[in-house]
Order: structure tokens, then sequence, then C-alpha cells
């Protein structure tokens, strides 16, 4: 069933991701606060590695003693990656840690652990440090209204996401352990999601310009 679900997702997001590869302004750096929260909004939306990550780190919070650390340790990083960017700093093969810590991410909450509070939530904050790297590309040479209202709407979409994640799987799913099979089938997906970007870099390094 696992490997079933993994490569339907493979298969899914694979054919899906150049569809939503685009910025939400279509590349245009924010001008206004509106600009920049609408960018901040959608970015981790139509990006889906970064939203299959929020959606790992919220399952995986789901079943920890305080649910709310380490997605705030994972939005924290995401604002000092962007900080990053725009201090001109280059993080080394960025898109294959994005995509790898999906797939790993994703595949422990496959297997239905519980992860210790403070290891997983430096983690998901070094993982946040790539990500929010990438996030900066849309802001590079933004005013600091419009900077600002990206930083919060990024921030506040994925803090939402990663807690609703944790709703669903306490409240509708009816889910009190992390070894149950809901949150272990959307393990196996994101895990999935992760590896059709994961492969997909990894031929863009062996095979450029194709």
């Amino acid at each position: 069933m696992t490997r079933i679900i993994l490569t339907a997702a493979t298969m899914l997001f694979a054919t899906l991701s150049s569809a939503f590869a685009h910025h939400p302004l279509g590349g245009d750096v924010p001008t206004t606060m509106l600009h920049g929260l609408l960018s901040g909004i959608g970015h981790p939306i139509i990006g889906f590695d970064h939203l299959a990550f929020v959606i790992a780190v919220g399952l995986i919070a789901a079943f920890q003693s305080n649910r709310l650390v380490m997605p705030l340790g994972f939005v924290a990083g995401t604002v000092a990656g962007t900080m990053l960017t725009l201090a001109a700093v280059t993080l080394p093969l960025a898109e294959i840690a994005i995509t790898g810590s999906v797939v790993a991410s994703g595949a422990f909450a496959m297997r239905g652990k519980i992860a210790g509070l403070m290891p997983a939530t430096l983690l998901a904050a070094v993982a946040g440090l790539f990500h929010g790297w990438a996030y900066g590309a849309a802001v590079v040479g933004a005013e600091a209204t419009p900077l600002l209202a990206y930083l919060a709407g990024f921030g506040v979409t994925q803090l939402l996401i990663a807690l609703g994640v944790g709703i669903v799987a306490r409240q509708l799913w009816k889910v009190a352990r992390a070894d149950a099979l809901q949150p272990r089938l959307a393990g196996a997906l994101v895990a999935g999601v992760g590896l059709a970007y994961l492969i997909e870099n990894v031929e863009g390094m062996i095979f450029p310009g194709m």
C-alpha cells in the first residue's frame, strides 16, 4: 500500500510541479503592503514542496507534548532564511536540501513514531533556513513595508497550515497516536511529493538544460 501511494504521489506531483512553480505575482517584486501580504500568503501554498513540508511539520507536531513549538521553530527558520537571501548569502544545494527535507519528514511521519520536541524543532528550524532562503528570491529589492508584509504573510500562513493539520489529525480523524493509519498514509503522500521534486532536481543537476 505504501509503495502504491508513493508511486501515485510521485507521478501526480511530478506532473503538476511545473504548473505550480510560478510566483503568486508572476515573479514581480511586491511594491505595496497588499502585494507583499498576498505574495507571502500564496508562496507556501503554490509551492507544493514547501506546502508538503509544512504539512509534515503539522503531522509530526500533532503528537508532541507541545504542538506549537515545532511549527514556530520552522517559521522562525524560514524568516531567517529569507534574511540570508536578502543579505546575499548563498546556501549550498538549497533545492536538494528542501526536497530532501520533504522526503525525510514524510518518511518519519509514515513510520508512526513520536519525535522528540527539541531535536525535531531544531531540525525543522534548519530546514526552514533553506525553505525561507528560497522564499527570499521573491522579495530581493523590495522596500521595507512590502517586505515585512511578505514575511508576515508566509509566516502566519505556514503556522496556520501546520496547526490546522494537527487539528485535522486529532479532532477530525479522532487520532490519538502517531502510529494510526491516517497520519502514516498522509506521511507517505508527503514523502511521495518530496521524492518527485527530488528526482526532478537531481535530473536537472545531471542533465542541465533538459
